[in-house]
């Protein structure tokens, strides 16, 4: 893969750039957040990795910026910050992924082969429908009865999954491991965060609601 990573840390940079190499990735660096913009800009990766505290421009406008330019570009956040507003506030800025530091470097890895196996198995020309909610995976857009719905990154991956698989009750381990990555720390309450961000967007306003609760087990997509 063809990987840039933002990292302002020497040492650190060294160090990731070094263990990708070894497994016969193409690592290009950035040591500031204006570089690393335009570095993303300039040229085709299959993957951004993107600390948060940079010089220049911080990794949430980073992570901004390349969305809206870039939007399928997979970003994974490696930062120290790792409170639950920290990881929302990274999600909500674009990031598909977040690990805190310190971190294992497998861990990386392993949550980088996770986001490049999502990306492959997408079906871009998909079009998902439960009740009066459509979303079109080719525009990336999503409606409730002809209304135009807006949502972040994290937000519609959530939904795609619950989406496909509607009908069926998904687990919060489940929802953690597929739209969040492996190794997800199942002790926060970011899912049913998500979840209820999901809600204010989709069902309210619309009548009768499609997600559900179910108590001690997760949620369900249900046709009305």
């Amino acid at each position: 893969m063809n990987i840039l990573l933002i990292e302002d840390e020497p040492k650190v940079a060294v160090f990731i750039k070094k263990g990708l190499e070894t497994l016969q990735h193409s690592v290009t660096v950035a040591y500031d957040g204006q570089d690393g913009y335009h570095t993303a800009m300039q040229h085709d990766f299959d993957i951004v990795i993107l600390d948060r505290l940079l010089p220049s421009l911080s990794g949430i406008d980073v992570c901004r910026k390349i969305k809206h330019i870039k939007k399928g570009l997979p970003i994974i956040m490696l930062t120290a910050l790792g409170s639950v507003p920290d990881k929302v506030q990274g999600f909500e800025s674009g990031a598909d992924d977040y690990l805190p530091k310190p971190f294992h470097f497998d861990e990386l890895i392993a949550r980088i082969q996770a986001l490049h196996r999502r990306g492959n198995v997408t079906s871009p020309s998909a079009v998902y429908q439960v009740a009066d909610l459509e979303m079109d995976c080719y525009n990336r857009s999503v409606t409730r009865n002809g209304k135009d719905i807006s949502l972040t990154v994290k937000e519609y991956a959530l939904l795609e999954v619950l989406m496909i698989n509607k009908n069926r009750v998904l687990s919060r381990t489940y929802l953690a491991e597929t739209v969040w990555g492996i190794n997800f720390n199942r002790g926060t309450n970011l899912i049913d965060v998500y979840v209820n961000y999901l809600r204010s967007k989709v069902d309210k306003g619309f009548g009768d609601p499609l997600i559900h609760t179910v108590v001690g087990v997760g949620y369900v997509m249900k046709d009305k």
